[in-house]
């Protein structure tokens, strides 16, 4: 992992609390680092401390430690904040949670110490740690130091207590202050028995034993400074790149049954055998984006600033792409893709490019859509990029179709039976008379009144029925699937 170049500013979130002085050992070493390296002028350095009130004497990873450190690291985010600085051991055992929530990078302490301990003692096998009890069970430094190339050993614990948790978080320990006397004599008893059991290297797993490491006896192993390490890692631009799960952002409630239609697809169309095979999605749902149709007409309100509010929140959220399970809402797209940084999946193009593919002869193609998508043109252009030509309802059956989405009985307000279906019905029949054979369903809602693949009609003609949300869901699938292929 190379350093990053001095000339890129950075700026760093160090975690204060879990240990304060530990934590502000930390700080005052990276400041240290920087300023050796030359590099403390291109970087700015954020360290937030506050009273961590939900550990007590515990050496534990609790639930209230686990929600401090995420809701700093959220706070860091929030204010721009490039990487995260994790001064707790204890916090590393719960690194892969942290992560999997979070999209800024955080310094990996472990990571730090693995390569100081290859680099600076290439001959190390048994690796010696003065950890917590809780550290020794959840079997952090063993995941970072495996076997059968490393052994990972500890103090054995005298009759009466674990002395290195003894020695930090006991009465008088150094959590409470006390650097030397009684704590450091229980370090030092625990490492010359980490030494006579072998130990190459004696390592902390508690950043308040690196605070002492410099006055602890001399030994045949030598005790590296954690704090240090994990410094000067910082103060190199070393950090591990984090491999953030892909994301679906959903512009919902546009309108909100279509939204839930459209979620629904999504489970669906994703190969999974468990709840964790499934696809991050982080939806707005914001019903209160004026109607695109009213707007298409010439009558209602603009909704580009809302469809960009919505979309800029998607972002904000980390999402890696939008999905927009409306069709109307697609003649808005071209307007505020340019200011987005990640992409709006057209679900109008997508569509088109899926009949063409499957049906390389096909000429014509039907099209079921409000008048403001019809009046707007966007099928009608991603059509005829695939040499396809638009049939439309003739204007009667329109008005029908337009009442079967939005009148009283209309699927918007909730109906799939009854008018709705008649009115749906009509105009689907004046697009078999014009000669479609393929139709899109090109209104989000429209899908729930005809959810079927394909229709015999009355004719005597097979139907294909071509539901753009779906077809958007598949896509969307497949981006992710092949992110995580690349990702493997």
């Amino acid at each position: 992992m190379a350093p990053l170049p001095t000339s890129t500013r950075r700026s760093y979130g160090v975690i204060g609390g879990l240990g304060p002085l530990a934590s502000a050992d930390v700080f005052f070493k990276l400041m240290q680092a920087m300023a050796a390296r030359g590099s403390i002028e291109q970087a700015d350095v954020v360290f937030e401390q506050h009273p961590f009130r939900g550990g007590g004497a515990t050496s534990a990873a609790t639930t209230e430690r686990k929600l401090y450190v995420f809701d700093m690291i959220r706070d860091f985010e929030k204010r721009g904040v490039g990487a995260v600085v994790l001064p707790c051991f204890l916090s590393h055992t719960f690194l892969d949670e942290l992560k999997a929530n979070t999209t800024l990078p955080i310094v990996d302490m472990m990571e730090a110490l693995r390569g100081h301990v290859t680099r600076t003692y290439p001959q190390a096998v048994r690796i010696g740690v003065l950890a917590s009890d809780y550290t020794r069970a959840a079997g952090l430094f063993e995941r970072y130091f495996p076997a059968p190339a490393f052994e990972v050993i500890y103090p054995r614990p005298d009759a009466e207590r674990d002395l290195v948790t003894d020695a930090v978080y006991g009465a008088g320990g150094i959590k409470q202050g006390q650097l030397n006397g009684r704590p450091l004599n229980l370090l030092n008893q625990a490492a010359r028995d980490l030494a006579a059991q072998g130990a190459q290297v004696i390592l902390p797993g508690l950043t308040e034993v690196a605070l002492v490491a410099h006055a602890m006896a001399p030994l045949a192993a030598p005790v590296v400074d954690a704090n240090q390490v994990y410094a000067q890692y910082v103060a190199d631009g070393q950090r591990e790149a984090t491999a953030k799960p892909f994301k679906i952002g959903v512009v919902g409630g546009v309108g909100p049954a279509a939204t839930v239609d459209f979620m629904q697809k999504i489970v669906r169309n994703t190969p999974a055998a468990r709840d964790q095979d499934h696809i991050k999605v982080h939806v707005e749902q914001n019903p209160q984006i004026p109607d695109r149709t009213d707007n298409l007409v010439g009558h209602g309100q603009d909704p580009t600033i809302a469809l960009y509010a919505t979309c800029k929140k998607l972002e904000d959220g980390g999402a890696d792409l939008i999905a927009i399970p409306c069709n109307t809402a697609h003649a808005y797209v071209e307007r505020i893709q340019s200011s987005l940084s990640i992409p709006i999946v057209n679900m109008l193009t997508v569509t088109v490019q899926s009949i063409r593919a499957r049906y390389p002869e096909l000429k014509q193609v039907g099209l079921l859509a409000t008048s403001g998508t019809l009046g707007s043109g966007v099928y009608q252009r991603a059509l005829e990029e695939q040499g396809l030509q638009q049939l439309t309802p003739s204007a009667p059956m329109q008005e029908r179709v337009m009442e079967a989405i939005y009148g009283r009985e209309g699927v918007k307000a909730g109906h799939t039976e009854g008018r709705c279906q008649d009115d749906i019905r009509a105009g689907l029949d004046d697009l078999v008379r014009q000669g479609a054979e393929v139709i899109i369903l090109g209104c989000t809602e429209l899908p729930l009144l005809l959810p079927f693949a394909q229709l015999e009609h009355a004719g005597g003609k097979t139907l294909a029925l071509i539901d753009p949300t779906d077809t958007l869901a598949r896509r969307c699938v497949e981006y992710a699937g092949a992110l995580r292929g690349q990702a493997r």
